[in-house]
């Protein structure tokens, strides 16, 4: 103990003196005064450093390392810093325990990646250090060191790797060196065999190369034969062929199974290095030698096999002939049924056998058989994991035939593992399959009906990418009742999904369902969406636990409801997110009304928004909960950037009001805050006037002035819509009274030799009923409507015969239903109608139009249209009910409806006398 005291007290003293020949230069302390100091005392950068890696403790000389690229960046220091703190740190490393040693190695990796120390003086100090380290027993810190010298030697040239790397690596190589120092030869040789000319490999490194393919260790064959993809690359083709090949092809037979598998990674990485003949005569025997091998073996190559056989077929396709094609195809089959025989299953499944010498069972040959389902399983996997690029490798056209089967027994296998993989890749077959992608419908549906999260996870996850590939192909544009198809099938079983995966805890796979919902507004109809998909939107908004999945929720919904074609359904979702949000019990509900309205104004346009949320989101200052209260207000610059003078005068002028109460009458501490800081950013944003966005239109303006178009035409789209309607209603009640005109006519017997009315004239409407059985013509019998009374327009004495009021009957049907049907804005019913919202409705529940006025007088005008009595436009009818229409005075001819003049009363003397509003204005 008292040795290492004196030795620390030793090194100090040196350090100390150290520093004190410095001292008139560098303004540094004196010896005594550094034996007085503490590391709290005031001392610059080096001093502290010098002295914390002498005697500090281990956490204090970590610190040190690690800013050590920062003491080399400050050009003051840089000088002093090299002479004195950098050797302290090279011999500090020597005894240095293992932390301290990865903090130096990712420090001198900053230092040459930062370009802090010349390249000459970095190799003389640094890289010697990192030499030297690559050899600690401890094999940790070797293993560190040793990585960072190979991202090192990417960064230095080519003349200082041959001078300093070059040697110390193929002296490492010897069979003298221990495994470890041979190991690092191979992957140092790898590393530099890219950066020297073909004649240098083949001289210096080659025959180190060769030495070590035929090391007695076994790792150190495996660790060196993945490395010849990189020599052989620097060597080129021929010496390739000459010298590489062999050893490779000897690799691949090898005893150990850990250098087999090494040659065949090496095999499939070195095929774009070799031509055509190479491949047919040398790498295609080999490679399937390899695979009859690890089936029959199956032993732990099996599972690296069916790694690496997708990007082994993909490589020699050119190079191979149908009959070998089509073995590689059978081959693969195989790989993806193994271990699912029942004779195998069987075998597997065996009760452990008690050995009565030794009084215990053979617990080895259970572990034995649980090892080799593992590998078999894994096999599985790793096919199914290659299967898209066996489907690149046999052809769209070929898949049926070939790997249809295979497809189904991947997606139906009994291991969820198997399962989850190919579930995670059908959105790539997809694609591949192109046309023929509705082969695998069946699949995808049982995929979605799995009870499995990690399977669902994957086709859930790619399922936007799923339903465009089934878009186009051309199968089903629109999923609509009456059609059927792929997508039918589809989108049914991937809303059911939801159950699954809502049963689970994990909230970022429902986060990504929630999301990928929006992306049925593609294919499917507007009224499914509504009926089906809207639905479950709502419900999740309402109740999931998680945050980010209600405002995932939310966003589909939104972006769902944009494609709803019926305004009265949009109001509706509109008006039900005012009343379960804004207007709910629960506070995190109404908190979520204002992500609800971020969203909001992301998606539609200002205008929309300014019509529709604007006030009620404002509402929300008043709310008894202050997380509400300071949510609004980081949403309150939002507000004002939607803003335009002078059309939104009275918005600004409510924003003005909330903020000014949020900072009287506000009482939270946080809230405070948060309205300080919204009102800091208010003030920086500037309204702009009406007049200069005409002129100059930003970006954000014409995203939005495209919003409001998109949002014009689907209003258009549903008013033509509308109207295509009616015409199509109209035009089957006239079919339909001609077809009942004409049975009548057919059922009186006669036969009529007078031409009927042209279509479309005015005789027209009284159809083929014109005779009665006697043959006695009744289409010029006249219906003469009763003198009219004092006030009534001539207009009224009509001559029409029985049909014609029947047609009259159906024309006031007609106009029934339009006087019924008022024009809808885009608003919501409540927000829109002046009948219904004179101030602000207490309840934002959906008001039904009171429609007493609208049947009366729809009763009255069917009444009279079919009876032959005056409309009720005429006089007889009650003003209360019918607003007055004027008529013009008994015996006028002129078209024109004279206005209505009431008469005013005259006193005793006969003169008038005024009214009471004449009286009123005379005052």
């Amino acid at each position: 103990m008292s040795s290492s005291v004196d030795a620390t007290s030793t090194s100090l003293a040196e350090d100390l003196q150290d520093l004190q020949l410095d001292r008139p230069a560098k303004g540094l302390k004196s010896v005594e005064e550094l034996e007085k100091l503490t590391v709290d005392e005031h001392l610059s950068d080096i001093e502290r450093s010098v002295y914390l890696l002498s005697s500090g403790q281990e956490v204090q000389r970590i610190s040190v390392i690690h800013n050590l690229p920062d003491l080399l960046r400050d050009t003051e220091s840089h000088d002093e810093c090299m002479r004195r703190v950098v050797p302290k740190v090279r011999e500090v490393l020597h005894l240095a325990q293992t932390d301290m040693q990865l903090a130096a190695t990712s420090a001198f990796l900053q230092i040459l990646q930062k370009n802090l120390v010349p390249i000459q003086n970095y190799s003389q100090t640094f890289l010697q250090t990192i030499l030297n380290s690559v050899d600690s027993k401890d094999p940790d810190v070797a293993s560190a060191w040793l990585d960072t010298l190979l991202d090192v030697i990417d960064l230095l040239p080519k003349e200082v790797i041959k001078k300093e790397i070059l040697g110390s690596a193929i002296s490492k190589g010897q069979l003298a060196q221990s495994v470890q120092s041979r190991l690092a030869c191979c992957r140092i040789l790898g590393k530099i065999s890219t950066k020297f000319e073909p004649f240098v490999i083949k001289k210096e490194i080659l025959p180190v190369v060769q030495s070590l393919c035929q090391d007695v260790d076994y790792e150190v064959r495996g660790c060196m034969c993945r490395q010849l993809d990189c020599v052989a690359r620097g060597l080129g083709l021929e010496a390739t062929k000459s010298a590489i090949l062999p050893e490779l092809v000897e690799l691949t037979n090898d005893e150990e199974c850990h250098v087999r598998i090494a040659g065949l990674e090496t095999v499939v990485n070195i095929l774009s290095l070799l031509d055509a003949e190479t491949c047919g005569t040398t790498i295609i025997p080999l490679v399937c030698k390899i695979c009859q091998q690890a089936v029959q073996a199956e032993d732990a190559t099996l599972p690296v096999v069916a790694t690496q056989l997708g990007k082994l077929c993909h490589g020699i396709a050119d190079n191979l002939t149908d009959e070998q094609k089509q073995w590689f195809i059978d081959f693969y089959k195989k790989l993806c049924h193994v271990g699912l025989e029942k004779n195998k299953a069987s075998s597997r499944v065996t009760t452990p056998v008690i050995d009565k010498d030794r009084g215990g069972s053979k617990e080895s040959d259970l572990t034995d058989i649980f090892e080799l389902e593992d590998k078999l399983v894994e096999c599985r996997k790793n096919s199914a994991f290659n299967f898209p690029a066996m489907v690149l490798f046999c052809g769209a056209k070929q898949f049926k035939p070939d790997l249809h089967v295979t497809f189904t027994h991947l997606c139906k296998d009994p291991h969820f593992m198997v399962r989850k993989t190919i579930s995670g890749g059908f959105h790539e077959v997809c694609k591949l399959l192109g046309n023929s992608a509705n082969l695998i419908q069946s699949d995808l549906v049982a995929l979605l009906k799995d009870e499995s999260i990690e399977v669902l996870k994957g086709v859930v996850s790619n399922m936007p990418a799923i339903l465009d590939c089934y878009m186009s192909s051309g199968s089903n544009h629109t999923v609509s009742e009456s059609k059927s198809g792929p997508l039918s099938d589809i989108i049914p079983a991937f809303l059911a999904s939801e159950n699954a995966v809502f049963t689970s805890n994990n909230w970022r796979l429902q986060e990504m369902l929630m999301n990928n919902l929006s992306c049925l507004n593609k294919c499917y109809s507007s009224e499914n969406i509504y009926n089906k998909v809207i639905p479950i939107l709502r419900q999740k908004l309402l109740k999931a636990r998680a945050l980010p999945v209600k405002v995932a929720a939310a966003r589909s919904l939104l972006k769902l409801t944009r494609k709803v074609k019926k305004r009265e359904q949009r109001d509706e979702i509109f008006h039900g997110l005012i009343h379960e949000f804004c207007h709910a019990r629960k506070c995190y509900l109404r908190n979520v009304f204002v992500d609800i309205c971020r969203i909001v104004i992301e998606l539609y346009s200002k205008k929309f928004f300014k019509e529709t949320f604007y006030e009620y989101l404002l509402e929300l200052h008043t709310d008894s909960v202050p997380n509400i209260r300071l949510n609004l207000c980081s949403i309150l610059p939002d507000l004002k950037r939607l803003l335009i003078l002078p059309t939104d005068r009275g918005l600004l002028q409510q924003l003005d009001a909330c903020v000014r109460k949020l900072l009287v009458a506000e009482k939270d501490k946080d809230v405070t805050d948060g309205v300080q800081s919204a009102l800091e950013e208010l003030d920086k944003i500037h309204i702009p006037m009406q007049s200069m966005t005409r002129r100059n239109l930003f970006e954000q303006d014409l995203e939005d002035q495209k919003k409001e178009e998109e949002e014009k035409l689907l209003l258009d789209n549903e008013e033509k819509e509308m109207k295509k309607e009616e015409e199509a209603a109209e035009k089957k009640k006239g079919d339909k009274r001609n077809l009942v005109s004409a049975k009548k006519g057919s059922e009186n017997g006669s036969s009529s030799k007078i031409p009927g009315p042209r279509k479309g004239s005015r005789a027209g409407l009284s159809g083929s009923n014109s005779t009665t059985k006697n043959g006695k013509d009744l289409s010029k019998t006249k219906i003469v409507s009763p003198a009219p009374t004092p006030g009534k327009s001539p207009g009224n004495k009509v001559q029409v015969n029985s049909n014609i009021s029947k047609a009259s009957t159906g024309d006031s049907n007609i106009n029934k239903k339009r006087v019924s049907s008022p024009k809808l804005s885009r608003l919501p019913l409540y927000n829109s109608n002046p009948n219904l919202h004179p101030g602000r409705p207490s309840s934002p529940s959906l008001i039904p139009i009171k429609a007493s006025t609208t049947s009366s007088t729809n009763k009255t005008i069917k009444a009279t249209r079919g009876s032959g009595i005056p409309a009720p436009g005429s006089a007889g009818t009650r003003r209360a009910s019918v607003p007055t229409i004027s008529t013009s005075r008994r015996g006028s001819l002129s078209g024109q409806l004279p206005t209505e003049v009431t008469p005013k009363a005259k006193g005793s003397n006969g003169a008038l006398t005024p009214s009471i509003k004449e009286r009123k204005k005379s005052r």
